[in-house]
């Protein structure tokens, strides 16, 4: 049975988002990742995170392929792209962990929410929260939030 990825706030070494963005490589290449995830890989949240450790996506997603934890293929990064100190992944973890709350996401995140069905739900105020809601709904949705 295909699935979602993992939660967005989970974290390796510290940074969240990494790991389900290698979920999502992993379980596409194993054709287990939901239809819904598949046109977006590399893009969205998976690109900001790309783009904040200076790794292409390409090379992130071979590398993953080729086996190894989570922290290894971090690691690989901090090599590849640029190693994150402490100041680096607050401002990682505050920044992607809030987009939609009174930002330039705000928006697109309404969209989000209409088109799930979720528009009643003032609880959920960034797109993290709001993959954890939409996602828990278990159907694929229109709904592209890059995540």
């Amino acid at each position: 049975m295909k699935s979602v990825p993992i939660a967005p706030s989970l974290q390796t070494s510290g940074m969240v988002y990494f790991p389900r963005m290698l979920d999502k490589i992993r379980k596409f290449a194993a054709d287990e990742l939901r239809e819904d995830f598949c046109d977006r890989l590399g893009e969205g949240f998976d690109g900001f995170c790309c783009n904040f450790l200076r790794v292409k996506y390409s090379d992130l997603r071979e590398r993953t392929l080729q086996g190894g934890s989570d922290e290894e293929i971090l690691r690989w990064c901090f090599q590849n792209g640029r190693e994150l100190n402490a100041g680096d992944l607050m401002i990682w973890n505050g920044f992607l962990s809030k987009v939609g709350w009174r930002d330039f996401a705000t928006g697109r995140l309404e969209e989000f929410k209409k088109s799930s069905g979720l528009t009643d739900r003032d609880d959920i105020e960034t797109i993290f929260e709001f993959m954890v809601a939409d996602e828990a709904l278990d159907t694929p949705t229109d709904c592209i939030c890059g995540g």
